[in-house]
């Protein structure tokens, strides 16, 4: 199991444990493209549009999951390359 997988595995089980900077590493890695304005980062990917509050230490999970869906509507490539 990769790092992606484990990762999206945790936010799956436990969404109210997940920090910003994970969010941020996993969704570059997929290739969401970062636009960081004040408090909120907005990524991009084709017509997919995620934007996330700046939060500590954890972000709402309500953030997680709405990330999570959009992951699924993709079938985002999740192993290592």
């Amino acid at each position: 199991m990769s790092k992606r997988e484990k990762l999206l595995q945790r936010f799956r089980h436990n969404p109210k444990t997940v920090r910003f900077d994970e969010i941020d590493i996993l969704l570059r890695q997929l290739g969401f493209e970062k636009r960081q304005s004040g408090s909120h980062a907005t990524y991009t990917f084709k017509q997919h549009l995620i934007t996330v509050p700046f939060r500590k230490p954890y972000i709402l999970p309500v953030y997680v999951k709405g990330i999570l869906e959009i992951l699924d509507a993709l079938e985002a490539p999740i192993a290592d390359e």
